[in-house]
């Protein structure tokens, strides 16, 4: 007897979605990232997944920039009180051009004698591996709760030093400046769009027409970048609509996902701010909430991204098939008329006749799938899959 299932994976995939090798296998994602880009697009391509590169930003370091000189100098022309050290990378950018500038020792000496705030675990590192001691790091690794920590004190008199980065921290420096404390911003590097914008936009045509499953971000900057280049396509909104519905907005942690969470959008996140987590959340994710499990003539059938899995064996599909296959999913063991088939054909009208269309993505579904039996012809009316229908639970 065929029915709708939603039990355990199957055969080939049933280890767990966390650790099974395979976990991602039929899903395409999407990734944004710059820095680290290509070990993190290896841990999720060792799991299975096919991964779409486009690269939203680049890091553009300020070592010959007179703004950073000019910060730096102000920074020691006093003693410093506490030093908000926003990242690893950027720390590491101000010590290496002060060092450059012949500024290094002073700079240092200030460094020792403040408090030296540290955003997240790898802001911290980047002090320790200095040589210096960290004060304290927030449990959330967020600008956000540094800054209610230095406002629960009485800062009138301090001389703060704020490491940017990337972009400015208008609302997080205006707040400490109210409560009386003097502000010094340090510019380490900007983050500027990729050179090359194409990438970006085909990623951004994918998740609007659902040709990926996810988009994985690891930098707010890359968040903004990818809705500012929507907006410049008239996509916006659809990508937006895209995230609320079938596209997973995956981000590294709560910084990252706030640009998106404060435009309604629903993101998955792991609990801590690493890649590898990061990639683990996904693997988990996906398996769980993306997935249509089916017996379809006698078969295991399982609906991923751009591929089924027929008795545990992985069939990727083309685009107009895996369309057709995803409508007939839809509507387990009912009859879908050939007209509605043809809606959800991509590449919009064609000039073949809609009953030829359907007819060639049909038989190539049948070709990829496999086994016979799986897809039925209703003569004059249509095709479904061959799933005993569901019975309402009002009628038993």
């Amino acid at each position: 007897m065929s029915s709708v299932t939603s039990g355990a994976l199957p055969a080939g995939l049933r280890e767990s979605p966390e650790t099974a090798p395979d976990a991602l296998a039929g899903f395409t994602i999407g990734v944004t990232a710059t820095r680290r880009r290509e070990e993190f697009c290896a841990l999720l391509e060792r799991r299975g997944a096919r991964v779409v590169r486009a690269p939203a930003i680049r890091l553009v370091p300020l070592a010959e920039d007179a703004d950073l000189l000019a910060a730096t100098r102000e920074a020691l022309a006093g003693p410093v009180d506490d030093v908000v050290v926003t990242t690893g990378v950027g720390f590491r950018g101000w010590v290496a051009a002060a060092e450059g500038w012949g500024l290094s020792a002073d700079l240092m000496r200030h460094l020792t004698a403040a408090r030296l705030l540290t955003r997240g675990p790898k802001a911290r590192g980047a002090v320790r591996a200095a040589g210096l001691n960290d004060h304290w790091t927030p449990a959330t690794e967020s600008c956000e709760e540094v800054k209610q920590y230095l406002l629960a004190q009485d800062l009138r008199g301090r001389r703060i030093a704020v490491q940017l980065h990337g972009e400015p921290l208008t609302g997080f420096v205006a707040a400490l400046r109210e409560a009386g404390a003097e502000v010094i911003e340090v510019p380490v590097y900007r983050w500027l769009p990729y050179r090359d914008p194409s990438p970006l936009r085909r990623l951004i045509s994918q998740a609007v027409s659902g040709g990926v499953d996810a988009v994985a971000f690891t930098s707010a900057p890359a968040v903004l970048a990818m809705l500012n280049a929507a907006r410049a396509e008239g996509l916006e909104e659809a990508l937006l609509a895209a995230f609320a519905g079938p596209v997973v907005a995956a981000c590294v942690g709560p910084v990252t996902a706030a640009p998106l969470q404060e435009r309604g959008v629903p993101v998955v996140q792991p609990e801590r701010s690493r890649l590898g987590a990061l990639a683990r959340t996904i693997a988990r994710h996906l398996p769980a909430h993306g997935v249509t499990r089916l017996v379809a003539g006698g078969h295991e059938l399982e609906i991923r991204g751009h591929a089924a899995v027929v008795d545990g064996e992985l069939k990727p599909l083309p685009p107009a098939p895996m369309a057709v296959l995803k409508r007939l999913a839809d509507k387990p063991g009912h009859v879908v008329a050939r007209s509605e088939l043809r809606t959800v054909l991509p590449g919009g009208p064609s000039r073949d006749p809609a009953e030829h269309a359907v007819e060639m993505a049909i038989t190539r579904l049948r070709r990829a799938l496999g086994p016979a039996g799986i897809v039925e012809t209703v003569v004059k009316r249509g095709y479904r899959l061959a799933c005993e229908r569901e019975v309402p639970a009002a009628a038993l």
